[in-house]
């Protein structure tokens, strides 16, 4: 462990931060009103769409997890984060064009309450918040191993002070303080992350040397990574973080629904080669210290191969993938808890409300800490994270916009379905990997939901056969009496 750093590179990292938070004081100016601090004024093009959803996604969980998990089970795990890759493109193609009927949201709460009633939304909100904070929290968690193998300072203490900085400019500026920094963070990066990719493979002696230093098993389905564990893990990427809080606002800050559908698809075609590139330094650190705890293997890399000033470089690009993610869905956590939790039950004035939802986005920031701090390994928190979204609220929000409407009562039995089922996978099946579960939850989810929602659509046209019945049959008994009338 590294407990010492050059000062050029302690520099590189100092200026780093000090610039983040200076972006984040100059972003929250003339910020009055929610529409500002959820959206940003919906006036962002593709280009900021692809920057801030790419940088969000491309978090502690997404990187330092995956680096982890290819080192430990093998480099096919790329293949379960290509998952989330396929849905992205998806969302780009078939859900974008459809959230032009929500173009006046501020969150998805307000979608779900318009499609499923007040009570709805509040329960989304409720739900959003805390997926939110669970995935805020894989990312302080991240920071924490970052800066220990820096610096040999305990993760913990490391959880807190990037929560505090996080916190603070997403505090103050909102959204448009997440995206400008969200482009600052892309690009740091995007240059960083495939410098530590090309001067790892050098470092064992390039590609063949790379490749032939590999454990046959960690090329192919083994016993650790099966096919049926594989195909899990791939829908419980494509599923878990579909249409979460921060990324259904990245749908609703753009100038129109064509800029974002350009940018979505952007980012999901950005994500194929990087999550291979991420993998690909996890084989390395592999080949380089076999004996490494795998949870380390993204920081090793980096401190092995780069040089001094480049590797200040590095260790900025590695918080800026922390960070893009843990702002956003801090700012999605404060959101949805404001909007879509306490607006509807107080009546409240602007002012307040963004005063509330920046208390929020602190009390967002402090039980995300308390995710970071229960769990060693970054994407065991998000997909724990996950169950609370995918389950109750993934097959009723994707329905509802793709006009596939139905009744409250539908909703809340499908959610209700899907909660006992995943808990049911826990407890009986699944008692080691919570994503099985979380798959048996939407499953059940949708059964569920499209089962009553078919009953209740038949229902609907018996009832309304019934009506067009009884009103011939009046019609038959009284046109005699007119006819004997007139004839008479």
């Amino acid at each position: 462990m590294l407990t010492n750093i050059h000062p050029l590179d302690l520099t590189i990292i100092c200026c780093y931060l000090s610039l983040v938070l200076m972006v984040g004081i100059i972003s929250s100016r003339k910020i009055s009103k929610l529409k500002d601090y959820a959206v940003g004024g919906r006036s962002y093009s593709a280009g900021f769409i692809f920057a801030t959803l790419s940088a969000s996604f491309i978090g502690g969980g997404f990187t330092l997890g995956l680096a982890e998990k290819t080192m430990f089970m093998g480099g096919l795990y790329v293949v379960a984060l290509w998952g989330f890759s396929c849905k992205e493109i998806l969302v780009a193609k078939y859900i974008v064009p459809k959230m032009t009927a929500f173009k006046d949201a501020l969150s998805v709460g307000d979608i779900m309450q318009r499609l499923y009633g007040r009570r709805a939304g509040i329960f989304t909100g409720i739900a959003g918040m805390l997926v939110s904070a669970g995935v805020a929290g894989a990312q302080f968690s991240g920071f924490g191993y970052i800066v220990n193998l820096l610096t040999g300072i305990p993760q913990s203490t490391m959880i807190v002070v990037s929560a505090c900085i996080v916190m603070t400019y997403s505090t103050l500026g909102g959204m448009r303080a997440v995206v400008a920094n969200d482009l600052l963070h892309f690009i740091v990066l995007i240059v960083a992350l495939p410098m530590v990719c090309f001067l790892g493979i050098d470092a064992v002696g390039g590609w063949s040397a790379l490749f032939q230093a590999i454990p046959s098993d960690h090329i192919q389905i083994n016993n650790t990574l099966t096919v049926w564990t594989l195909a899990g893990l791939f829908l419980s990427f494509f599923f878990g973080e579909t249409l979460v809080p921060p990324y259904v606002q990245r749908l609703l800050i753009g100038k129109n629904m064509n800029e974002t559908a350009r940018g979505t698809m952007w980012s999901g075609l950005l994500s194929f080669p990087f999550f291979a590139m991420v993998g690909i330094i996890g084989l390395v650190a592999l080949v380089l210290a076999p004996n490494l705890n795998p949870s380390l293997a993204l920081p090793h890399v980096i401190q092995t191969v780069m040089p001094v000033g480049l590797k200040g470089l590095a260790i900025a690009g590695m918080m800026a993938v922390v960070m893009s993610s843990a702002d956003a869905f801090l700012n999605a956590a404060a959101v949805t808890f404001t909007h879509d939790v306490v607006r509807p039950l107080y009546s409240l004035s602007e002012s307040k409300e963004v005063m509330l939802t920046r208390i929020a986005t602190v009390f967002g920031g402090v039980l995300g800490m308390v995710f970071a701090v229960s769990s060693k390994s970054v994407l065991e928190i998000l997909l724990i994270a996950y169950n609370f979204w995918t389950p109750m609220i993934l097959v009723p929000l994707v329905s509802g916009i793709m006009g596939y409407t139905t009744t409250a009562r539908t909703f809340w039995i499908s959610a209700s379905a899907g909660i006992g089922s995943m808990a049911l996978a826990m407890t009986f099946i699944d008692q080691q990997g919570r994503f099985d579960a979380a798959l048996a939850g939407i499953a059940a989810n949708f059964l569920v939901f499209f089962l009553l929602r078919r009953q209740e659509k038949q229902e609907t046209s018996d009832s309304t056969l019934f009506s067009k019945t009884e009103t011939s049959t009046q019609q038959s008994i009284h046109i005699p009496q007119k006819r004997t009338g007139t004839n008479g």
